[in-house]
């Protein structure tokens, strides 16, 4: 039985290499995605409560930044398309 620590680690291991994985091969992924974005947000945030859990503070500090870029760049995004439909709209 795997402890419930590592399941987490792997799960986030395994988003953020997904989110990795789909912008290396897939022609029409774009990293301007929020589901790019979300994987890697949700990917970090598991790595970081696992780094935690390890009290490893280079592994802490690497997924907390991680997460800090996903999720501003997944505002950007946001805000971007909100504005685009404005301007479409009127």
């Amino acid at each position: 039985m795997v402890p419930i620590e590592t399941a987490i680690g792997i799960l986030g291991m395994l988003l953020i290499l997904a989110a990795f994985a789909i912008e290396e091969f897939c022609r029409h992924s774009r990293h301007e995605s929020v589901a790019y974005n979300v994987l890697n947000l949700v990917g970090a945030a598991f790595l970081a409560w696992y780094a935690w859990t390890l009290h490893s503070m280079p592994f802490l500090v690497l997924n907390v930044v991680w997460m800090a870029v996903a999720l501003v760049k997944g505002v950007i995004i946001l805000v971007g398309k909100r504005r685009k439909g404005r301007n479409v709209k009127g």
